[in-house]
């Protein structure tokens, strides 16, 4: 829980109060390697900061499911769509290692928005963070070729980035698995 507080304290300056307030509404959980919790269809609940793990963003298709995105440790995630506008998700979320999330329900932070100092901030700069996550995939899939969104996989996350099993990495930098494999025997 120290890695959220130390997470927000370096762009906000919290109150032992509201950062208690804050904390209070935290629920810690623990989730297995390949856990979906949350299937496309149902509605997130949840804004959830990753402490230890990583997470993969999926739609579900009966022969290769289509990745767009990965969060690792000392990250927000969310189906944040249906967070927000409390619909069902058309997607997935699982984990992908063993995972531990800090989880906060959305009636408990909008508590925490109207009732301290500076659970605004800590909401906007939480969405703020998953929509530039988000727009920085959109321009990569718009600008860079396969090769340069696997080499900016790699230079980002160089330690995690073997936990990812290669189908996933080929779907998310869309490619096949063997245009993966020859990406990677010309880097190499």
């Amino acid at each position: 829980m120290e890695k959220i507080r130390a997470y927000f304290e370096k762009i906000i300056e919290m109150t032992d109060s509201d950062w208690e307030q804050f904390s209070s509404k935290l629920v810690r959980q623990e989730f297995p390697k390949n856990h979906v919790f949350l299937a496309a269809g149902q509605i997130e609940n949840y804004l959830s900061f990753i402490e230890e793990g990583i997470v993969r963003f999926y739609i579900p298709k009966e022969e290769n499911d289509l990745t767009f995105a990965f969060a690792f440790d000392n990250n927000f995630v969310s189906g944040y769509e249906s967070f927000l506008t409390q619909k069902p998700s058309l997607y997935n979320v699982e984990t992908l290692t063993r995972s531990t999330l800090w989880r906060l329900t959305y009636n408990d932070l909008q508590k925490v928005y109207r009732e301290t100092e500076n659970g605004n901030t800590i909401g906007r700069y939480a969405s703020e963070e998953l929509f530039l996550r988000k727009s920085k995939r959109e321009i990569s899939l718009l600008n860079d070729t396969a090769e340069q969104r696997y080499q900016n996989l790699f230079k980002e996350q160089p330690h995690l980035i073997k936990h990812i099993p290669l189908k996933y990495i080929a779907s998310f930098i869309g490619v096949t698995p063997q245009a993966l494999s020859r990406i990677r025997k010309r880097i190499s």
